[in-house]
């Protein structure tokens, strides 16, 4: 079996996006341990802090949060197209576009393996944390907390695109029963309850967002913690639960103006709860090629000009009368932007992305950037739909009304159960587009198929529920785990 080398080289930087790779596939044991003569060198504040800044900086990676990324939780689904040129596949989006995708498509290798080595760091920094007695105690708490918020966050990428997956809890050893451990599938449930645990104890520990210092921006708080359970909660249908975690999201509002999210004077604002953070300032620092990759292309462009917006979910925004949300979310062609940069009428494509638009440092790999994952408006919507499947229809109309009323709309017009649900499910689109999460919403609340059928794809149910497991990971496997099904 192939092995990883240790990610020790990302430890010996500072700042919270320390970044350094060397990672592989599943295969997540070390090639070396960490002997005590050098984990003394980390034995500090700053090395102990160092070992989970190693797990936020692979959120930078490309094949973590950008091209593979984008390709299977936008491209995907009926928010987006493949974009670009026609002549320009970016290597497998054309295929992940039409829905043809297989268990060979580099995008879910990708997918697959890069939340895995950040796991590995995850379970590397909570082994080493307890044996950092030189650093504070307290500290070392409150990392821990952070390590698991993010290591249940990365487990929640993989149960809801691949279902069953193994359970890699700590840092594996050559033994047969590690070894069994990395490449057997644990059914999702136990996925599920492993992820409520790691954010149950680190709720526990993790300061809140106005307790931490300006030099720790954009770490994970105690309402991030809250508010993921919230939503892993709602996945499950478990409804009180979810409500019961949204109602310890607090000290969060929304943001008056919607476009203002997505401006770097936006960044980490009252409405933020959680967002990984991109710096154009310092080489390596930003998302990789986030916006690169998603920018205009053409005259006037800037970028590669993937994952555009569907004429479908423009048309959505129109028909609602919600020119607020359209008009902070899809660029066109001839468009004017909030810094006076004009986008060129003869652009390659009519829509594109403007969440992923970064004034500053449009043509660079790093920019600043962040990745919104987490927001109040969400926490709001989540807990409207679970009040309404509780029954409870008249308390949730005025959650959905609060964010129908920052997008300078009226008020839902809904009022029996199925006609609130709809409208929940309706305004998450409008409100979350390009957030990474229509693919999983459209699944989890079985509009999939009916919805990929207006936008001229075919879902086949039964089979894209879950996306496939990557062959290669099959292989190595040996018959320890299977692949999904119709794959």
């Amino acid at each position: 079996m192939k092995k990883k080398n240790i990610i020790i080289s990302a430890l010996v930087l500072t700042g919270l996006l320390s970044y350094s790779c060397s990672d592989e596939f599943i295969d997540v044991a070390p090639t070396e341990q960490v002997s005590a003569q050098d984990l003394s060198v980390y034995n500090d504040n700053a090395g102990a802090t160092g070992f989970v800044n190693s797990i936020y900086a692979k959120f930078l990676d490309w094949d973590m949060s950008t091209f593979s990324w984008i390709g299977v939780t936008s491209i995907t689904s009926d928010d987006a197209d493949k974009g670009s040129t026609p002549g320009d596949t970016g290597s497998d989006k054309d295929i992940l576009d039409a829905l043809t995708f297989t268990p060979s498509t580099p995008s879910f290798e990708s997918l697959f393996s890069s939340n895995y080595q950040g796991i590995n760091r995850a379970n590397q920094a909570l082994q080493y944390l307890p044996q950092l007695n030189n650093a504070d105690q307290a500290l070392r708490a409150r990392l821990a907390g952070e390590a698991k918020f993010l290591r249940a966050f990365m487990y929640f990428t993989l149960v809801r695109s691949f279902g069953d997956v193994p359970l890699v809890d700590h840092v594996p050893t050559s033994s047969a029963e590690d070894v069994d451990m990395q490449l057997t599938r644990r059914n999702k449930e136990d996925v599920y309850a492993f992820i409520e645990k790691d954010l149950l104890e680190a709720s526990s520990v993790l300061p809140n967002k106005s307790e931490y210092a300006a030099t720790d921006v954009g770490r994970a708080t105690k309402g991030a913690a809250h508010a993921l359970l919230a939503k892993v909660y709602l996945y499950q249908k478990k409804w009180q639960q979810a409500i019961d975690q949204c109602n310890l999201v607090t000290g969060y509002s929304l943001t008056p103006s919607f476009i203002e999210i997505y401006k770097v004077t936006g960044e980490n604002n009252a409405e933020s709860i959680f967002e990984i953070q991109g710096s154009g300032i310092a080489t390596g620092k930003g998302i990789q090629q986030y916006t690169q990759v998603q920018g205009a292309r053409g005259t006037g462009g800037w970028g590669w000009g993937f994952n555009t917006p569907t004429q479908n979910l423009f048309d959505a925004y129109t028909s609602e009368g919600d020119t607020e949300r359209r008009d902070a979310t899809i660029i066109r062609r001839g468009m004017t932007l909030y810094d006076g940069r004009v986008v060129g009428a003869d652009a390659d494509n009519p829509y594109y992305n403007y969440k992923a638009y970064s004034s500053a440092y449009t043509t660079q790999s790093s920019t600043d950037t962040n990745i919104r994952y987490l927001r109040y408006a969400e926490i709001l919507l989540i807990k409207a739909e679970a009040l309404n499947e509780l029954g409870q229809t008249s308390s949730a109309i005025p959650l959905l009304n609060q964010v129908r009323q920052r997008a300078k709309i009226s008020n839902t017009t809904a009022s029996s159960q199925a006609d609130v649900r709809l409208a929940i499910w309706k305004e998450r689109r409008l409100e979350l587009a390009f957030e990474h999460d229509r693919w999983f919403d459209i699944v989890r609340t079985g509009q999939a198929k009916s919805a990929m059928a207006a936008n001229g794809k075919n879902f086949i149910v039964g089979k894209h529920e879950l996306f496939p497991l990557p062959q290669s990971f099959i292989n190595e496997a040996k018959g320890r785990s299977v692949q999904n099904p119709n794959y």
